[in-house]
């Protein structure tokens, strides 16, 4: 009995230890922190880019939300869920998604995305709550295999997260 007793004592003295450490996969990717965002020169908006004869264009066309809220990088088996509160300008915006930029792949260990939103023109400003949008994206273990650190940007600031 008192043999056992100091056992799970001793387990459990060194298991509190590893509740900072990186062994710990909950600790993998800490809490988010507010970062600056370089404002970004537009191109000439009166300059189509393709002529309307041709093929239509059928990319995405949303725009960044105003602000990133929240980031959390949730672990589950295969990878992680990165999901992300942002707060939009106006209400009415729908089709959030989360954008890779660089094609998905991670530039000298950061993973970025970009929150974008289509939205209603000239649509009321409202409550903070009714212009709240989430969005969240799986990334495999695989695109994480290189990644110290996942950033998702909006047009006033960026989020991000560290292992």
């Amino acid at each position: 009995m008192q043999k056992s007793l100091s056992v799970l004592l001793i387990s459990a003295v060194v298991l509190s230890g590893c509740g900072t450490s990186r062994l710990n996969p909950k600790n993998w990717f800490g809490r988010s922190q507010a970062v600056p965002v370089a404002s970004a020169t537009d191109a000439n908006p009166l300059i189509p880019r393709k002529n309307r004869l041709l093929k239509r264009d059928t990319s995405y066309q949303g725009t960044l939300v105003g602000e990133i809220r929240d980031l959390t990088i949730e672990r589950v088996p295969g990878g992680a869920i990165a999901r992300v509160t942002g707060l939009a300008d106006q209400q009415g915006p729908y089709e959030v998604r989360l954008m890779p930029l660089n094609d998905g792949a991670p530039v000298g260990g950061v993973l970025s995305y970009e929150l974008r939103a289509l939205s209603v023109p000239y649509n009321a400003v409202g409550t903070e709550r009714s212009r709240t949008l989430t969005a969240a994206v799986f990334v495999t273990d695989q695109d994480l295999a290189g990644v110290r650190e996942i950033r998702v940007l909006g047009a006033r600031n960026a989020r991000s997260s560290r292992r």
